[in-house]
């Protein structure tokens, strides 16, 4: 439990290269501020919104917990994956009785998938250069 002006709970999470900080303040009505911004007006799609509140909704705990996250990197589907992880992580120091729940909807697990490097040679990562017959 960590203390500033309110204390609050505190995880970090990580999808790709996008980092996201999280603080839960407990005793909330539910508001997520990312960036300084709010969640509707931070993420534009539907189902971003709805990645990013699965741990909430997974535990229950949807309405009654206030966050506010800084988000750097990536893109705006691996932020919100960064978000999800975050955020399950600090809802285990809400509770441990959430650990089963979020573990075996795979919020805590962090998702090792990169971007592959460019070779030499080639114009990606795999995309290789086209001949033409002659």
């Amino acid at each position: 439990m960590y203390k500033s002006k309110k204390p609050y709970l505190y995880g970090t999470g990580r999808r790709k290269s996008s980092v996201a900080r999280v603080h839960l303040f407990q005793g909330g009505t539910g508001s997520i501020t990312i960036n300084g911004r709010d969640i509707d007006e931070y993420f534009g799609l539907e189902t971003l919104k709805l990645i990013t509140r699965q741990p909430l909704a997974a535990t229950g705990t949807l309405g009654r917990v206030d966050i506010e996250a800084t988000v750097l990197g990536g893109g705006v589907t691996g932020q919100a994956g960064a978000l999800r992880h975050g955020i399950a992580r600090a809802l285990l120091q809400v509770s441990e009785e959430y650990k089963p729940i979020l573990k075996k909807a795979g919020f805590l697990t962090r998702d090792p998938r990169m971007k592959e490097r460019k070779k030499y040679g080639l114009k990606a990562a795999r995309r290789a250069p086209q001949f033409s017959k002659r």
